[in-house]
């Protein structure tokens, strides 16, 4: 590939990968900003509209990211720490696959709690749903850091 158009894939790259990650951390702490002063229903409205936004958002940017990244490294040869990479990256997109599917569960879940407020094993249920969503956050974080780590081993 010439010098010029590595350049602006590698561009590409660092855009979508710094979109997925900044986008990660500026969840989290919207995420803690808004359990602090948002009461509950509101903080419901607010996560659902969140979420439904920045699907067309992160997810796009982590495809751009996954590509440009397998463009940029088809030249590397195969050894563990590029096994290790293609094994992080699989996990990534499953663990986003499971994050989606439980962030709307618990979307569901957190409105039948505002509907019945008093019902004590929904309230168990939306209590052990937001610690199970906070571990998956936390492992989605985890391997797209372990991504970045061995994506630069690869290029060095």
């Amino acid at each position: 590939m010439p010098d010029t158009t590595e350049a602006i894939v590698l561009a590409v790259f660092i855009l979508a990968t710094s979109i997925w990650i900044g986008g990660y951390v500026a969840i989290a702490v919207v995420g803690r900003a808004a359990t602090s002063t948002l009461d509950t229903a509101s903080r419901v409205a607010f996560f659902r509209s969140l979420g439904r936004l920045y699907v067309w958002v992160g997810v796009p940017a982590l495809a751009v990211a996954l590509a440009t990244g397998a463009v940029l490294t088809r030249e590397v040869d195969a050894d563990g720490t590029y096994a290790a990479l293609v094994a992080v990256l699989v996990a990534l997109v499953g663990g986003l696959m499971m994050a989606v599917a439980q962030a709307r569960r618990m979307t569901r879940l957190r409105q039948r709690l505002l509907d019945s407020p008093a019902d004590a094993s929904l309230q168990a249920r939306v209590a052990h749903g937001g610690r199970t969503a906070g571990l998956l956050r936390a492992a989605l974080g985890l391997l797209s850091i372990a991504a970045v780590v061995l994506g630069s081993f690869l290029a060095t």
